[in-house]
């Protein structure tokens, strides 16, 4: 299982969201660009990095106001100053005195997140000073409400070192406006009518400084955020809202923007230096979609530097703008990398981009031990976006390298003394590619055509966990004196070697099961590699496997495991081969559709737990409830932080470790309660479900998987697959449709209290007619759930019906077999609540 959220699926959120909002400076933190070479593209980014405050524009302002969807400001009483001109356009100002700035969120998942971090439920806050960057006409909206002032030059000299270390967070952002505009070698095109962005850097009176942000542009075109450090002094950059204005929802609806590129191939060729360095260059066989366009953003990881960028043989100015501490962008070990491209982009247009890289993205865990991956993407990439790969690359020849793909003849036929070469080509086109490299021993299994090869190293890494020590010899006790010395030799370090076998036999089982009931297995082979640290993670056809799943049970032992923690360890295996299905096969829409992945992995896995161990399967799921139970540093439970729709920003200052508990925990028991609602829906009256069948639910997620291989899926598309496998008695109101699941269970942090009140038994001919009520306490009044009842009748238990409790109440009436003496409200424990 993995700990963190799995790079393979992840890298950030929406690029746009990442270089300009999610990316931003702490206060009075910056960024630095790096930029090969001149040219108007360079000269107009390092403008917008630097610019000032102009002396000619400072006014006194009284009662201003303007606004953006989802956000309005109000400049009460006080001094704004507009920024210099770059390219005959103003991009900012700095505003001292009495403001205020109004955000509502437009849901209660927003409205809870935003009161999580600032005790408000909607944001209402004062403020002193602000920062704002635009690129549209926000200085032509205030210019009825200013006066002229006699403290313009005070005024600049105050605030000119505020303002120029600030220019510097959005600088990246507005050259993707400004870019459009640019003359000399590149002529200019009109500005894009859609593209409108306000950024406002806010010191408020009670929350400190903090950011809010109009992209229209962005996935979600308003985000309220603040950077801070947590308990122990981690900076995180944290998100308290994040939403798509009401008044924009149907125009999105209608046609989301498609973003100004797509990468159809990818072509590398990659010197590897162990233990750490890297030489390669990357060939991106891109299709512009968009006219007009002229950076093209790339995130690259912050340990490489690039030499140059080329399109079709013709360089290409770029600039390597560092992630911001803190950002999701940075934890992830990634910057961004503009490229600028030499003439202006028109629709469906096909363009080849050359990048020479090099640097560290692998690092020396042990001997023969690499972790590739570990510093950020080795290739410039967009996030998860299907692609084809044809990778060739240059090595030790004491090494083995596994990679993405299948192995395939290089180009080059005869290598260089000491070196070899291997090259692989995609199947099919994937979301992301990766490799990885060690001294490794192999083993191989089979699924049924498909080869399942493991490899491991004969130690594990340097910071290992020793096991616990033993006796070199019996202890003799002598009556009535000490005990002699006892020699003591550790044991020694655990040798994953010895445990590919074990591990290819898995990987190969859970193949096995998978394929059967969800497709077949996606890729041609799958290579199962040790990865140091107790993460893992998986790649299409590749895995990163923990050092901790190659350890034998006596190894675990020694280590002393929990029994918990040995059934989890045991599960990895399995649970990233799921991955190949839910993850790289079908990768997520955007952040707020991340959760799927690990949910449907994960639950899949533990569907093979079950199969042959029930009881650790509900072990695993009670202990995922009570972690959501449990209570954080401030007495709030973990599971009310978000819901599983926040992805990535359920890590935060407030609560760094949400995201498993979240994600894996909530997001398993969501799976968990659609299974069984569908395993009851065929079930008879009369008869108990716990042994159901789970057709309904295989073919749900069969169908997901063949309408949907090889694209980007919502929560939505989930649902609705399953939506179509639903008989009358789980329509909620008589409606094919899980949207009462989504907004209460998906999108919600609920876990009631579900309990019977007022209950009457009443004969009525060979049956038992029971009336009553079904109270349902929780932290949303609205919320819906689908409640399996089952009677009891001497010694037999027999299921009778699902009734919807909606609400705090809710009243119902059911036949059930004659001789019931008693009901009982979820016996089997499928519902995802606070019953132990």
């Amino acid at each position: 299982m993995t700990k963190v959220p799995n790079p393979c699926f992840i890298g950030t959120l929406a690029l746009a969201l990442a270089v300009c909002s999610t990316a931003r400076p702490a206060a009075g933190q910056a960024a630095t660009a790096t930029t090969v070479e001149t040219g108007p593209a360079a000269r107009l980014y390092q403008q917008l990095a630097s610019v000032g405050l102009d002396p000619k524009r400072v006014f006194h302002v009284r009662d201003a106001s303007f606004s953006r969807p989802g956000a309005e400001f109000t400049l009460e009483d006080g001094t704004i100053a507009f920024t210099q001109d770059v390219q005959g356009q103003i991009t900012g100002a700095f505003f001292e005195g009495d403001g205020e700035v109004l955000v509502t969120p437009p849901n209660e998942s927003e409205r809870q997140s935003m009161s999580l971090f600032t005790g408000m439920a909607i944001l209402e806050e004062r403020f002193s000073s602000a920062y704002f960057r635009f690129n549209d006409n926000t200085a032509a909206e205030l210019s009825s409400d200013l006066r002229a002032t006699e403290e313009s030059a005070e005024f600049v000299e105050r605030w000119k070192d505020s303002a120029a270390g600030l220019a510097q967070a959005d600088a990246l952002r507005l050259l993707t406006t400004l870019s459009r505009g640019l003359s000399g070698s590149i002529p200019s095109v009109p500005p894009n009518a859609q593209d409108r962005f306000l950024h406002a850097r806010i010191a408020g009176t009670k929350l400190g400084i903090f950011d809010v942000v109009y992209d229209a542009l962005g996935g979600e075109p308003i985000e309220v955020g603040q950077a801070r450090k947590s308990a122990d002094g981690s900076l995180y950059y944290d998100v308290w809202t994040s939403f798509t204005p009401t008044s924009a929802l149907k125009s999105q609806a209608s046609g989301a923007r498609p973003g100004p590129f797509q990468v159809n191939r990818i072509s590398i060729r990659a010197h590897v230096k162990p233990p750490t360095q890297i030489e390669a260059v990357a060939t991106l066989d891109i299709e512009l979609k968009e006219a007009g366009e002229r950076a093209l953003m790339f995130e690259l990881s912050r340990f490489i530097r690039v030499q140059s960028v080329q399109r079709d043989g013709h360089p290409l100015e770029f600039i390597h703008n560092p992630a911001v501490e803190g950002s999701q962008l940075a934890r992830h070990g990634n910057d961004v990398v503009a490229v600028i491209l030499d003439e202006p982009s028109e629709n469906d247009q096909h363009v080849s981009l050359r990048f020479a890289y090099s640097g560290e993205v692998l690092a020396d865990a042990g001997p023969g031990l690499l972790y590739v991956g570990a510093r950020g993407n080795w290739y410039p990439n967009r996030g998860p976006l299907m692609a084809n790969y044809d990778l060739e690359f240059f090595y030790p020849a004491e090494w083995t390298l596994v990679a993405t793909g299948t192995s395939a003849p290089p180009d080059i036929s005869a290598p260089q003394p000491g070196e070899q070469i291997s090259r692989w080509i995609s199947d099919r086109p994937l979301p992301v590619a990766g490799f990885n490299l060690g001294k490794y021993k192999r083993s191989i299994a089979h699924a049924g055509d498909v080869p399942v090869e493991s490899y491991g190293t004969a130690t594990v890494e340097r910071d290992f966990p020793s096991p616990a020590p033993q006796l070199s010899e019996p202890m003799i006790v002598n009556p009535g004196a000490l005990p002699p010395p006892v020699g003591v030799t550790p044991p020694p370090p655990p040798s994953p070697a010895l445990g590919t076998q074990m591990v290819a036999d898995a990987a190969a089982s859970a193949i096995r099961y998978y394929a059967e009931r969800f497709g077949p297995f996606p890729y041609s082979h799958l290579a199962v590699t040790q990865l140091p640290g107790p993460e893992s993670q998986g790649w299409p056809g590749l895995i990163f496997l923990s050092s901790y799943a190659f350890l034998t049970d006596a190894e675990r032992d020694a280590l002393h495991k929990s029994e918990l923690s040995k059934i989890i360890e045991r599960q990895i295996p399995a649970h990233e081969t799921a991955h190949q299905w839910w993850g790289d096969l079908l990768t997520w829409s955007t952040y707020r559709d991340q959760w799927l992945s690990e949910a449907l992995a994960n639950y899949c896995s533990l569907m093979q737990l079950e199969a042959r161990n029930p009881a650790a399967f509900r072990r695993v799921l009670d202990d995922y409830r009570a972690q959501l139970l449990k209570n954080n540093a401030d007495g709030r439970q973990v599971g009310q932080v978000g819901p599983v729709t926040f992805g990535g920003r359920l890590s935060s200052s407030q609560s760094p470790e949400a995201y498993e508990p979240i994600v894996y925990g909530r997001g398993t028991w969501l799976i968990h309660m659609l299974r069984m609602m569908l395993r009851n829906a065929p079930a008879k009256r009369g008869a108990r479900d716990s042994k159901g069948s789970d057709e309904r639910f295989v073919r749900s997620l069969l169908a997901f998987r063949n309408r949907f291989g090889g694209k980007a899926v919502t929560t939505q598309d989930l649902l609705a697959s399953f939506a179509e496998n639903l008989p009358p008695e789980l329509q909620f109101e008589g409606t094919r449709s899980l949207d009462w699941f989504l907004q209460s269970w998906v999108q919600g942090t609920s876990i009631p209290h579900l309990s019977f009140r007022a209950v009457k038994f009443e004969p009525k001919g060979n049956q038992v007619e029971v009336r009553g009520v079904i109270e349902q306490k929780s932290q949303s009044p609205d919320l819906i759930t689908s409640v399996p009842i089952y009677a009891v009748a001497g010694a037999s238990t027999f299921f009778v019906g699902r009734v919807f409790a909606d609400g705090e109440e809710t009243s119902f009436r059911l036949l059930t077999p004659a001789g019931t003496t008693r009901i009982l409200l979820d016996p089997d424990h499928t519902i995802l609540s606070d019953a132990k």
